[in-house]
């Protein structure tokens, strides 16, 4: 099993604003499949942090 940081580490680095001419449609659209997945960990990452703060704030009340 590769764990998750290994996978990252095999991605190409996508810069916000790059040139984007010279990426075929397929890699484009593999691009997106990669931001995606990344937008939906952030998503959990965040609903995560957000559970543990009203968590926390509940319990200081």
């Amino acid at each position: 099993m590769i764990a998750e940081d290994d996978t990252r580490k095999t991605l190409p680095a996508h810069v916000l604003g790059q040139d984007l001419s010279s990426l075929s449609i397929e890699e484009l659209g593999e691009r997106m499949r990669w931001l995606e997945d990344e937008i939906e960990r952030l998503k959990q990452a965040r609903a995560s942090k957000e559970a543990s703060r009203k968590a926390a704030d509940s319990f200081f009340r």
